[in-house]
């Protein structure tokens, strides 16, 4: 009986970090969109001066 009250703890914990992401990868994830944002723009700025 305890095997299986371990495995279903296993089993939420694991559950548990799939339902929620570390606090590293949500800032990882912002650095990445923000430095692509600014990436994009100065492309785009690259662009737009090109073209005149």
């Amino acid at each position: 009986m305890t095997d299986d009250t371990h495995t279903q703890d296993a089993g939420r914990s694991t559950r548990d970090m799939e339902e929620r992401f570390p606090r590293a990868l949500w800032v990882r994830l912002f650095v990445y969109i923000a430095v692509g944002h600014v990436l994009a723009a100065f492309i785009y700025l690259l662009f737009e001066v090109g073209a005149k």
